[in-house]
């Protein structure tokens, strides 16, 4: 399975936004926090704005914030937003997959992997994954 850089990237975005969500953050802001490459980012936040999960302000004022709770954002939706299909065969959907003679039971396995990835992906919100990190912050910083 592969997980595309902007997925990680997004998904990267959308924690720093709920890490403070009363204030906006700019794409440098958040590419500079997370060490990802401006442009690339540009264009992510630009999908994630479009999909719902980030809103947009200009001006001196400006930056970016969730488009909604950070509870109410899974990876599932994250994916979703930057890549559409969470898993394809060469470019394609699996849904229709059929195989011939012995290859016959290989398109089940992919769509169970499709389906468990989906499960874990949809069971994922941005705020449990920003409470997990906090969680592990003060032991790493201890063990500094």
């Amino acid at each position: 399975m592969h997980i595309s850089a902007k997925a990680d990237y997004a998904a990267r975005a959308l924690l720093e936004l709920a890490r403070e969500p009363a204030r906006p953050l700019t794409c440098e802001a958040i590419a500079s926090a997370q060490q990802i490459p401006f442009r690339f980012l540009k264009s992510v936040v630009g999908e994630l704005r479009r999909a719902g999960l980030v809103r947009s302000q200009r001006g001196c004022e400006g930056g970016y914030w969730l488009g909604r709770p950070a509870d109410a954002i899974t990876l599932l939706d994250v994916a979703r937003a930057v890549d559409g299909e969470v898993l394809t065969l060469r470019g394609e959907a699996l849904g229709d997959l059929d195989y011939p003679g012995a290859a016959t039971g290989l398109p089940g396995v992919w769509r169970r992997i499709e389906a468990e990835a989906t499960a874990v992906l949809g069971g994922t919100t941005v705020a449990a994954l920003l409470a997990a990190g906090a969680r592990r912050e003060p032991a790493a910083e201890g063990a500094a």
